[in-house]
C-alpha cells in the first residue's frame, strides 16, 4: 500500500493540470476538489486497481468519470448553464487572443471530445492508456480524437455549424 501511495503522489501534478483544464469553464466545479475526490476514491478502491495496468491511466479514468458525473449533476440543477469563472493561466498579450479563441473552441466540444484532446495534448497519454482509462477500444479513442480535432478546426475556422448530431 505504501508503494501505491507513493506512485499516486507522483501522479498528482498531472491530475491537477488535467483537473484545471477540465474545470476552467464549469461553474461550481472546483479543480482542487476534483483532484481530492479522485485521490480519495483511488485510495478507497485500491483493491480494484489491477497491478499490471497503468496507475496513471486508472487515476485519469476516475477523474474523467467524476467530472462527467459532476457535469450531469450541474446540468440537472442549472438547466445546462455554464460560464467561465476564472483565468488560471498568464499569457502574454501577443498570444492571449489566440489562447482565448482556443479555449472558447475547446469549451464548445462535447465533454468526451474535450477530455480526449486534453488527455492527449496536455497529459501526453498514449491512445492505449486513454482507451484503458475510459474502458473503450483504442479505435474509439482514435476516432473520437479525430472527430474532436475536426470539430475544433471547424469552430476555429468560423464554421460553427456541425453536421454531427449528438444523441442522448
Amino acid at each position: 500500500m505504501d508503494k501505491f501511495k507513493t506512485e499516486i503522489l507522483e501522479c498528482v501534478p498531472g491530475l491537477r493540470r488535467y483537473a484545471y483544464a477540465l474545470c476552467r469553464s464549469a461553474i461550481r466545479i472546483d479543480a482542487d476538489d476534483l483532484v481530492q475526490d479522485c485521490l480519495m476514491q483511488a485510495l478507497r478502491r485500491f483493491d480494484q486497481w489491477q497491478k499490471d495496468s497503468s496507475l496513471r491511466a486508472w487515476l485519469f479514468a476516475i477523474m474523467h468519470n467524476q467530472f462527467i458525473n459532476e457535469l450531469r449533476k450541474l446540468k440537472r440543477e442549472s438547466k445546462g448553464y455554464f460560464v467561465k469563472t476564472m483565468d488560471n493561466y498568464i499569457v502574454d498579450a501577443e498570444h492571449k487572443q489566440e489562447m482565448d479563441e482556443i479555449e472558447k473552441a475547446l469549451n464548445q466540444l462535447a465533454p468526451d471530445q474535450k477530455s480526449i484532446i486534453l488527455l492527449v495534448t496536455l497529459e501526453g497519454l498514449s491512445y492505449k492508456e486513454i482507451a484503458n482509462s475510459l474502458q473503450v477500444p483504442e479505435g474509439t479513442v482514435m476516432s473520437r480524437l479525430s472527430r474532436a480535432r475536426k470539430r475544433l478546426r471547424e469552430i476555429l475556422d468560423g464554421n460553427n455549424e456541425s453536421n454531427v448530431r449528438y444523441l442522448k
